[in-house]
C-alpha cells in the first residue's frame, strides 16, 4: 500500500513538472485588428489582449493600420505570417480584401482565431473559431427595442462605411425597427458626426430615433447634437458598444441603451485559447459569442466605473 502511495506521489510530481514545463514554453502570438488608434473601443480590446498575455505568460504583439485601410491590414497579416508566430488573431471586416492573407497563415500551419468581425466567414477562411457577436442579429435586437420605445423614423450613424460588420448592424436595425431608416455615413471624427447628425434632425422633424455604431466615436456626439437641437426626450438615441460618457447619458435618462459586445473578452479569450492550444493542444469546439447585451438605465450605473478603466 505504501509503495503504491509513493508511486502515485511520484507520478503526480512528474505530471506537475511536465505541466509546469509546458506552461513555461515560450509562446508568441500576433494580433492584427482593423481598429484605429483613436477609437476607445479598440483600446478596451487591447486591454484584454494585454491582460491575457500577462495571465497566460505569453508574448503578444498587437498591430493595426493607422486608418481603416484594408490594403495596409492585409500587409500586416502577411508580415505576421512571415514571422511564424504560434498563433494569429485577426478581425475580418472585409473578407474579400483579407481572405488571401488569412489563408496564407492557415496554409503555413499557423492557428488562426478571428475576433470582433467576420463570424460569417471565419470558418470558410480556415480560422479555428470566432469570438464576437452576430452583428445583424444585434442590430435587429436594437431595432426591435427602439420600435418598442415608439420609434417610427430613424437614422443609423455609420462611421466606417465599407466595414461589413457595421453595414450588417445597420441592416439588422432596419429589419428589426420596421420603420423608415436612413444610413448616415460619416468619418470617425466626433465633431463631423455631431454636425451631420444635427443637420439630419434639423432637416427632418420626423426623425425620432438614432442608432450609433460606436459609443464614444458616434454615440456621444449624437447625444450632443440632439441636446443642442433641444430635442432630448423626443428623439431616442442608442449605440453599439459602451463608453463611460455614454453610460452616464443612459443613467441620466438622456440615452436609451447601449449594446455591449464585451470587447475585453474579444481581446482576452483568443490569446488565452491560442496559448492553451500551443501548450496543450486545447481549443474550444466552436465560436464563442461575447454579446450582445443591452445596457439600459437600470444597468448603466453598475458598469460606468469598469468602462472608465477600460474593461467594459
Amino acid at each position: 500500500m505504501l509503495r503504491t502511495f509513493k508511486k502515485a506521489i511520484a507520478a503526480s510530481a512528474i505530471l506537475g513538472a511536465a505541466t509546469t514545463a509546458a506552461f513555461a514554453q515560450d509562446v508568441n502570438i500576433i494580433v492584427v485588428s482593423h481598429g484605429q488608434a483613436n477609437d476607445p473601443f479598440w483600446s478596451v480590446v487591447k486591454n484584454g489582449v494585454t491582460k491575457a498575455a500577462e495571465d497566460m505568460e505569453v508574448t503578444v504583439d498587437y498591430r493595426a493600420p493607422e486608418t481603416f485601410d484594408m490594403v495596409a491590414m492585409s500587409q500586416l497579416i502577411e508580415a505576421a505570417v512571415n514571422q511564424e508566430p504560434d498563433g494569429l488573431i485577426v478581425s475580418i471586416p472585409d473578407a474579400d480584401a483579407l481572405g488571401d492573407a488569412i489563408r496564407k497563415a492557415v496554409a503555413a500551419g499557423i492557428p488562426v482565431i478571428s475576433m470582433n468581425s467576420g463570424s460569417d466567414v471565419s470558418k470558410s477562411l480556415g480560422a479555428l473559431l470566432h469570438v464576437g457577436q452576430e452583428e445583424f442579429d444585434a442590430g435587429k435586437a436594437a431595432g426591435e427595442k427602439l420600435a418598442e420605445l415608439g420609434g417610427k423614423k430613424g437614422i443609423c450613424v455609420n462611421q466606417e462605411v465599407g466595414n461589413v460588420s457595421l453595414d450588417q448592424r445597420c441592416a439588422g436595425f432596419t429589419e428589426g425597427f420596421g420603420g423608415a431608416v436612413t444610413v448616415l455615413p460619416t468619418s470617425n471624427d466626433p465633431a463631423e458626426i455631431s454636425a451631420k447628425v444635427r443637420a439630419a434632425i434639423d432637416s427632418d422633424e420626423a426623425i425620432d430615433t438614432i442608432l450609433a455604431l460606436g459609443a464614444a466615436t458616434a454615440g456621444e456626439p449624437s447625444i450632443l447634437a440632439v441636446e443642442e437641437a433641444g430635442k432630448l426626450g423626443s428623439i431616442n438615441v442608442a449605440t453599439f458598444d459602451m463608453s463611460a460618457g455614454f453610460l452616464q447619458y443612459i443613467a441620466d435618462g438622456k440615452a436609451a441603451f447601449a449594446i455591449d459586445q464585451q470587447q475585453f473578452l474579444q481581446g482576452y479569450l483568443p490569446v488565452s485559447f491560442l496559448a492553451l492550444n500551443a501548450r496543450y493542444g486545447l481549443i474550444p469546439g466552436g465560436n464563442v459569442p461575447s454579446g450582445p447585451n443591452l445596457i439600459t438605465k437600470e444597468k448603466a450605473a453598475q458598469v460606468v466605473d469598469l468602462s472608465a478603466v477600460g474593461i467594459r
